[in-house]
């Protein structure tokens, strides 16, 4: 039997875009990467775990802001080269800067016009200070 993790087109860094969309809303929260390591353990946890580029090291969403998100569904694309996770978003915060979705700017006349308010200070989120989380 194949393992399901060798029917993904991993990217020549051996990582596949990930997608993480509310549950019940279908809102896009935001997009991260995955390893095969980082997408098995999604999967057994049931909570979302990326893969750091710029730390170099996997990422349990919520580790050290608390926003944990929770896996509700997990869907691969027809190339098989992007996931979807469809995830409860505990804290209701799914960005760095403190707001719901990482997508809170929209295209307006010619510049990014931000939309979507700060939800929580990210100050008060992250104590160390933001590396992407």
């Amino acid at each position: 039997m194949t393992d399901w993790l060798d029917e993904i087109n991993w990217n020549s860094d051996g990582l596949v875009p990930a997608i993480a969309q509310d549950h019940q809303s279908g809102r896009v929260l935001m997009m991260a990467w995955m390893n095969r390591e980082a997408l098995a353990l999604t999967a057994a946890e049931g909570r979302a775990i990326y893969w750091s580029r710029s730390r170099n090291k996997l990422w349990r969403k919520g580790e050290e802001s608390g926003h944990v998100q929770k896996l509700h569904e997990l869907r691969l694309d027809c190339d098989a080269d992007v996931v979807i996770l469809h995830v409860e978003q505990l804290g209701g915060i799914a960005c760095h800067t403190g707001r719901e979705s990482c997508f809170y700017r929209v295209f307006e006349n010619g510049a990014w016009r931000t939309v979507d308010p700060v939800l929580k200070d990210p100050h008060a989120i992250y104590h160390t200070g933001h590396s992407h989380e």
